[in-house]
């Protein structure tokens, strides 16, 4: 596997954690810029509707147009360094939301165009790895990134935690300049009939609602976390590193389950996950002042909620032609129910109905995604469509 594959998963993992990093950071920000916690939480909502309008209209261009890789990804990295690293001298929270928008937006093409380029670099049996290396930078950015961005908060500030992820990027950007190879894609790639096909049928637009709503209870919960168990759990701030990379362990463990059987029991494993899911954000929500609880409860939505990702890639290659269009829109979907979790879970907040409120909202739609597959239950095989 070619050096530049695994400097891509680092730049992937610096830009994974930025964007969930916040999610540990509630207190300093919320300190920092004179806003409520609901409103700390939107911050992750704007890096996600980011993503979600640079994905499909990016990956349009990459394709349409024979894009050079190298040197489009490697302009994409630079403006998100200097855009990164300007978002640790803010002091307006209107300027930083642009910023997390754009960066957004940015993180998109960079997930884009460093997907294409590793697999672009190694032969056909190797693509797989090297596609799950860069993919793998986002899952450890949980694990590693989101815990060790609150514990230099803590000590340090977020300023040094913003612009840390800046420096780290740069030196990726730095080593890719003198590793990445000059790729260009081959610019027919793109059938837009087979795409036009898929957005026609209403069993694509079915899967897509159900991915949304698992991420929206997924992450309407996990941006909250800390305040709930600061101030309703009532462990310390010290604690709080540890227990996001418990959660994070859990999304790895709960992943490689779900690979392994989601090609041929999606549908169980999305049944199965999202009673789980369903039942430990309601039990948070109703007991999260017990510690015990509390942590039962983020371990076993950690193993049900984004772990559910494989299966729904399975449905989605069942039901529509896996092109990079078809792809790209269920993505940024996505990140719809990712953000809209995290910003109806700030507003639940802000609107006074308490911290544990969004553990709420998770497990509303955990239910209406479990609503959302249960016709399939009456069918005899595995099919979605």
């Amino acid at each position: 596997m070619p050096l530049a594959v695994y400097i891509l998963g680092l730049a992937i993992f610096s830009i994974g954690t930025a964007e969930l990093m916040v999610a540990g950071m509630t207190s300093t920000l919320s300190e920092a810029f004179g806003i409520t916690v609901g409103e700390v939480g939107h911050l992750i909502s704007y890096y996600a509707f980011g993503v979600m309008l640079g994905g499909p209209v990016l990956t349009y261009f990459f394709l349409k147009f024979k894009v050079p890789y190298r040197k489009v990804l490697l302009l994409l990295l630079t403006l998100y360094v200097v855009a990164q690293g300007l978002s640790a001298f803010v002091s307006s929270y209107s300027v930083l939301v642009f910023i997390r928008i754009f960066t957004g937006v940015l993180c998109a093409g960079c997930l884009s165009l460093s997907l294409a380029t590793s697999m672009a670099m190694v032969s056909p049996e190797k693509r797989p790895r090297a596609a799950s290396v860069v993919i793998g930078g986002f899952m450890i950015s949980n694990v590693f990134g989101v815990p060790l961005a609150t514990i230099i908060d803590q000590r340090w500030g977020w300023q040094i935690t913003f612009g840390l992820v800046a420096v780290l990027v740069f030196i990726c950007l730095l080593a890719l300049k003198r590793l990445l190879p000059t790729i260009t894609s081959s610019g027919g790639e793109l059938k837009m009939e087979d795409e036009l096909k898929a957005f026609k049928n209403a069993a694509y637009w079915k899967a897509c609602l159900t991915s949304c709503l698992i991420l929206g209870a997924s992450f309407a919960a996990f941006s909250y976390f800390v305040p709930v168990l600061v101030d309703v759990t009532g462990f310390s701030m010290k604690d709080i590193p540890f227990i996001l990379m418990i959660f994070g362990l859990s999304n790895i463990v709960g992943n490689i389950i779900t690979g392994r059987l989601a090609h041929a029991h999606s549908l169980a494993i999305m049944v199965v996950g999202l009673t789980i899911l369903s039942a430990s954000l309601l039990v948070m929500a109703l007991f999260a002042e017990y510690k015990s609880i509390a942590i039962i409860s983020i371990i076993l939505i950690g193993l049900t909620g984004v772990p559910m990702n494989p299966a729904m890639m399975a449905r989605i290659v069942s039901v529509a032609h896996p092109g990079p269009m078809v792809n790209s829109v269920h993505t940024s979907i996505i990140n719809i129910g990712l953000g809209g979790g995290s910003y109806l879970g700030g507003v639940a907040i802000v609107s006074g109905y308490g911290l544990s409120s969004p553990m709420w909202i998770g497990f509303i739609l955990a239910i209406l995604a479990l609503a959302s597959i249960t016709p399939y239950l009456r069918r005899n095989k595995q099919g979605w469509d």
